[in-house]
């Protein structure tokens, strides 16, 4: 149980000490700072704010506080209420507001929430405006608003049907062919707000919608990570109702993965792959995902002639890059799709409308269309150092050991194989390195981490 400070937010769980968890004095402290470094940032007289939350138990509560803290400030608050991260951030430019916060904590836990800031153009901030937001919250430097001067609350509950209207009118989704084909598909929306968009966006494109899992009451049926492990219950729906497919979101509806007709999974890595071929089939293009995502989507992008790059991990870095490069499409292994005909962060339902279109302009099953991309299996694993050790030296030791292969050092030590490859990357908070390998068999991929963890504690000494 511990409350994360982070560039791209605040992260806790709920209860507890004030500056050892997500209490409330911390919700309104953080909410604090945001709202002084926007009024720090502009010459504007009345700066205007979208708020959201996902279905957590404490969403309510905390969503309060955040939003007396910013009218305190003389902030005016354009209130969504029950809302995804991809829907806040298609509210943002279109309210023309000056920033938006998400009260989500994505794929965490139900004890957990945090708060996620969002610039003017409904983009996660920048690292160096982040790392702003936390001096002020250090320093406690605000400056509250006079009676006369509060803010004003607008309540929007419009805006998950203006999001889905927005998916549905992009060029490359085509919902008669989609009404063609006459899919059947189960949706887990893990107890969230995924539960309420999701089936209302495929119901409009003529999708025979099974609902698991779709109450918006914060209460998670399962750890909410959309990882195999977590997802049998959908699994076993998928068969028994002979659907075409599952699909699954996270909380906040950023995340998407999707299950095979057969009740496998479709795999979250091919999830960005799978868009991104039809994508690249239309408008062919440069793609962008980071460093620990399947090598899968480059050779997708190689194959429609486009140029693949990798970024750091983090959105804000995977959306810096696809800026400089051009990318058409881009995104995260973790089922994160970011289209940019739509808006530049991850959005499931942008995935989903994607996704079903190409299923019903290849006419194949899912399972069909998995085989068709690919193989590649990756192997997720950590080490645990102790404080004394130097974490940043091993890495370099590791640089030098494998000077000879393609080595990247933009974010940890990441060493491309001809066939392989194995990223490192150090936590910020504790002495831990996070080693990802990927190869064309699970066995190989699993050999290759532990030959590099074996690496690892022999510089170590351990």
């Amino acid at each position: 149980m511990t409350l994360i400070k982070s560039i791209s937010g605040i992260r806790g769980t709920i209860g507890g000490k004030v500056g050892d968890n997500l209490t409330p004095v911390d919700a309104v402290k953080f909410a604090s700072a945001y709202g002084t470094f926007l009024k720090n940032n502009t010459s504007k007289e009345k700066l205007t704010v979208v708020i959201g939350r996902d279905a957590r138990i404490s969403g309510p509560m905390i969503h309060n506080l955040v939003v007396n803290t910013l009218i305190g400030l003389g902030i005016n608050v354009i209130d969504l209420g029950l809302s995804t991260t991809p829907t806040v951030e298609v509210a943002v430019p279109l309210e023309k507001a000056d920033g938006g916060i998400i009260l989500t904590a994505s794929h965490n836990p139900k004890q957990w929430n945090a708060l996620k800031l969002l610039n003017a153009k409904g983009e996660f901030l920048s690292g160096e405006e982040g790392a702003l937001i936390l001096e002020i919250a250090e320093a406690e430097a605000f400056d509250f608003s006079d009676v006369d001067s509060l803010g004003e609350i607008t309540v929007n509950d419009a805006y998950m049907d203006i999001h889905i209207d927005e998916v549905l009118n992009l060029p490359l989704v085509d919902i008669e062919a989609v009404k063609a084909a006459k899919f059947k598909v189960v949706v887990d929306g893990v107890n969230s707000s995924g539960g309420i968009i999701i089936p209302r966006l495929l119901e409009l494109m003529g999708v025979e919608v099974v609902k698991l899992y779709c109450e918006p009451n914060g209460h998670f049926p399962h750890n909410p990570e959309p990882l195999k492990e977590h997802l049998t219950d959908i699994s076993e729906l998928v068969v028994k109702e002979k659907a075409d497919l599952g699909v699954v979101v996270d909380p906040d509806v950023d995340r998407l993965a999707f299950i095979c007709e057969d009740g496998e999974m479709f795999g979250e890595e091919y999830t960005l792959v799978a868009c991104a071929d039809y994508v690249l089939s239309k408008t062919p293009g440069n793609t962008v995902s980071n460093m620990s995502s399947s090598r899968a989507l480059r050779d997708v992008t190689v194959a429609h002639c486009g140029k693949y790059e990798a970024s750091a991990v983090g959105e804000v870095n995977v959306v810096a890059l696809m800026k400089k490069n051009n990318a058409i499409i881009g995104g995260e292994g973790n089922g994160g799709i970011i289209y940019p005909e739509s808006h530049y962060g991850r959005d499931s339902l942008v995935g989903v409308a994607l996704f079903l279109t190409h299923l019903a302009n290849k006419k194949i099953s899912v399972s069909a269309l998995r085989a068709s991309y690919p193989e590649y299996y990756m192997s997720k694993n950590k080490i645990e150092l102790t404080p004394q050790i130097d974490v940043d030296a091993i890495l370099v030791a590791m640089t030098e050991k494998y000077k000879n292969e393609d080595i990247t050092t933009i974010d940890g030590v990441k060493i491309d194989f001809a066939t392989e490859w194995v990223h490192l990357r150090k936590s910020n908070t504790e002495p831990i390195i996070r080693i990802y390998t990927e190869a064309p068999s699970q066995e190989k991929a699993d050999v290759l981490a532990l030959r590099i963890i074996d690496e690892i504690k022999a510089i170590a000494g351990i």
